[in-house]
């Protein structure tokens, strides 16, 4: 396992910012394993989610493409809510509840993969 500091130290690093049991989650760890990528996994069950870096993505690729709306957190949300979203409360929700957060977030250097798909992670790794 990767200290915190040599994460933060290699610019080339791959992070994979998730949850540890959702099954997309494992596919994309299993992929990278198979290819002998090495990564630094962030949890956010356990790490919670970094603002800095959340607006950041939001910056770079919209606060729509990592919102999902698809799964139980996004229907658990109140009417009200979801009815009203913008870039604002999206960020605050996502910072809320990290499960809402489309899974895995890769980064590696100035490249960020939302999703899990293959084809992507083979014409970004090999």
């Amino acid at each position: 396992m990767l200290s915190v500091s040599s994460v933060a130290n290699n610019k080339n690093m791959t992070t994979l910012y998730g949850i540890p049991n959702c099954d997309t989650m494992k596919k994309a760890r299993k992929w990278l394993d198979e290819h002998g990528i090495e990564y630094h996994f962030h949890n956010y069950k356990k790490d919670g989610v970094p603002e800095k870096k959340l607006r950041q993505w939001v910056k770079q690729l919209g606060w729509e493409t990592l919102l999902n709306r698809r799964g139980t957190t996004w229907r658990k949300l109140d009417e009200s809510a979801k009815n009203s979203i913008d870039e604002t409360a999206a960020v605050q929700i996502m910072l809320d509840n990290p499960s809402i957060i489309k899974r895995p977030v890769l980064e590696n250097s100035d490249t960020l993969l939302v999703g899990f798909k293959e084809a992507d992670y083979q014409q970004h790794f090999l």
